[in-house]
């Protein structure tokens, strides 16, 4: 049963707070993740938006240097001696490849259509799938491989082989996803032993320590609404990841999870109304097949017939 949110004693709750509470825990999930999504979906528009000025390592420091700043609260009241770990190596073989796939993010969002790279985003599940056979020897039953091996045939529309040129930004695009889903199954791994804000303690460690030497190399000054923006890219993606928390522990996994690909939609609007970005039919094809596949995946696991 998913976890209620929780209320501070002997404070009396705002009316707006009470009218939250009331609605139903399903929906008050929805609208954690479909703000959660949002927040994401305004991280690639800065993104993209600062692609064409500043390398993407440089953005990658800014991205791993706010959120730690952004979360210090959370680090403090954990505690610092709650941080001792004695599986250094797995956190760091996790964040390496993390940090992999989050560069192969920016960069295919700097360089491809928004609405493309997030349709390559949402692959993961797919990944996963294979990648949780090989490390956590997961059972996978026949209908799951179905919907895997559909959801691939989705990609393969986006990718469209057969058209005479592919984008080389499709690969990296790929290549992010099958590594965030191999960094995702290592935390399944070292969640029977590390917290959640322990995990993120050093992740976003680690982010700053790899990208601030190349960060230097490439740096480029920011001026006004630039430094808005490369912060908010930080910000807004703890943000984000809150919203993502907070979703699944007031709702169910099978009616919350489908919510977040309303990202999709967000991509396509931003890119059409900043970027003029028109998504092809492709986009919507290729699309469409991932999200019907990743979304019974998700419904499987959730209902733990898998």
């Amino acid at each position: 049963m998913p976890a209620s949110e929780s209320t501070v004693e002997d404070k009396p709750l705002s009316p707006i707070a009470v009218l939250w509470l009331r609605l139903p825990p399903n929906l008050r999930g929805i609208l954690w993740l479909s703000l959660g999504a949002f927040l994401f979906a305004v991280v690639d528009v800065f993104v993209k938006s600062l692609g064409g000025r500043f390398d993407p390592l440089q953005i990658s420091f800014f991205r791993y240097g706010c959120g730690l700043i952004f979360l210090i609260p959370v680090f403090i009241r954990f505690g610092a001696s709650n941080m001792k770990t004695e599986r250094l190596p797995l956190h760091i073989l996790r964040m390496c490849l993390a940090f992999a796939a989050q560069l192969g993010i920016f960069i295919t969002v700097i360089h491809m259509p928004l609405a493309d790279a997030t349709a390559f985003m949402f692959s993961k599940p797919l990944f996963t799938t294979l990648v949780a056979v090989f490390i956590l020897h997961e059972v996978v039953s026949g209908r799951r491989w179905a919907a895997t091996i559909v959801g691939f045939v989705g990609v393969l529309v986006l990718v469209r082989p057969g058209a005479g040129t592919i984008d080389p930004y499709a690969f990296v695009a790929i290549f992010s996803a099958l590594t965030f889903a191999i960094a995702n199954v290592l935390i399944r791994k070292m969640s029977t032993t590390e917290p959640t804000p322990r995990i993120l303690f050093y992740y976003h460690i680690g982010g700053v320590l790899l990208f601030i030497g190349p960060a230097a190399w490439v740096w480029t000054m920011p001026v006004g609404i630039e430094w808005v923006k490369l912060i908010g890219i930080g910000g807004l993606t703890t943000l984000g990841i809150f919203g993502f928390m907070r979703a699944f522990a007031v709702g169910e996994a099978n009616a919350v999870g489908p919510a977040e690909n309303v990202r999709l939609i967000y991509a396509a609007l931003f890119g059409y109304f900043l970027f003029s970005e028109i998504p092809t039919i492709w986009t919507f094809a290729g699309a469409l097949i991932i999200v019907a596949s990743t979304v019974y995946i998700a419904r499987a696991e959730a209902r733990g017939k898998e």
